[in-house]
């Protein structure tokens, strides 16, 4: 990672955790749609660092309202979502490895969704949905957080929808999606697939994550929620397509294959700074292979 990268990464983290603080989500969306962009990191490598920065917030959250939880809505929501995350953890295994062009685009798709999905509004029911519904939407949050992190939108939506009370429901819908990264970090862990350059990521990001976090609370922006969610979704969108344009548009790189042996230089996927001159450009890849 080159001197630039490091700052950009560490901008994106920034943005990332005051959205988050204004909007109540998009965390995820917004640092894997930023530092995809620009390909700071491999994809798997970003979503490995989203998924443990956004844990980690939730964690801190729960000390103090985790008393509040629904437990059945809970219950529900985790049946469904626990076999999605463990078919997306596998499908994003699959796509690293034989689509990455592919892999792109369906984040950039993904991240253009799930923004116009926040953007829709969620009329409350006159009666709570059944159990089926919520392990249904539980599926498809399970499946995108398997993925890309990003299972919050589909939950999102369907909370918002239920006869609950504000607290009752923000405290139940953080403790799922805690728990759906939570079931994630255990799944790329057991299948190897969280690498060293994840774990450096991670500390590396997580003081900028814990001090925002805090001025926002010390010191809370009189926005208004729904111009920042606007404002939130139209960055998304912008984003997601540019994702799309630059993974069509760049040409594929030449890289070993697979199962070639690795020199010891290419294998270090260590947090190594170096002069921004290697660097490719904000579109380019300049981070060698990922290690076996």
């Amino acid at each position: 990672m080159t001197a630039l990268q490091a700052g950009l990464f560490v901008l994106f983290v920034i943005a990332a955790t005051v959205a988050q603080g204004l909007t109540g989500f998009a965390f995820v969306l917004v640092l894997l749609g930023l530092a995809g962009l620009f390909d700071i990191a491999p994809l798997p490598d970003l979503t490995n660092v989203a998924t443990t920065l956004s844990v980690m917030s939730a964690a801190a959250t729960l000390r103090v309202s985790r008393r509040l939880l629904e437990p059945t809505a809970y219950r529900d929501a985790l049946v469904g979502s626990a076999p999605g995350v463990l078919a997306g953890v596998l499908l994003l295994g699959w796509l690293s490895t034989n689509v990455v062009t592919g892999l792109r685009v369906l984040l950039g798709v993904t991240v253009c969704v799930c923004a116009i999905a926040m953007l829709r509004p969620a009329n409350v029911l006159p009666a709570r949905s059944s159990g089926t519904s919520f392990r249904g939407f539980g599926l498809l949050s399970g499946l995108l957080g398997g993925l890309f992190s990003a299972g919050g939108p589909p939950l999102v939506w369907h909370f918002y929808r239920q006869p609950m009370a504000v607290e009752t429901l923000r405290a139940t819908l953080l403790a799922a999606l805690a728990t759906i990264g939570v079931i994630r970090l255990v799944a790329v862990v057991g299948t190897g697939q969280f690498s060293l350059l994840s774990l450096q990521l991670s500390l590396f990001a997580a003081p900028f994550v814990l001090t925002v976090s805090w001025l926002l609370q010390r010191y809370p922006v009189p926005w208004e929620r729904a111009a920042v969610l606007r404002l939130v979704c139209v960055l998304l969108l912008v984003t997601g397509v540019g994702l799309v344009v630059s993974a069509l548009v760049r040409p594929p790189a030449s890289s070993p294959p697979q199962h070639a042996q690795l020199a010891p230089a290419q294998a270090d996927c260590g947090l190594v700074i170096q002069p921004p001159a290697c660097s490719a450009g904000p579109f380019g890849s300049s981070h060698g292979p990922r290690p076996e």
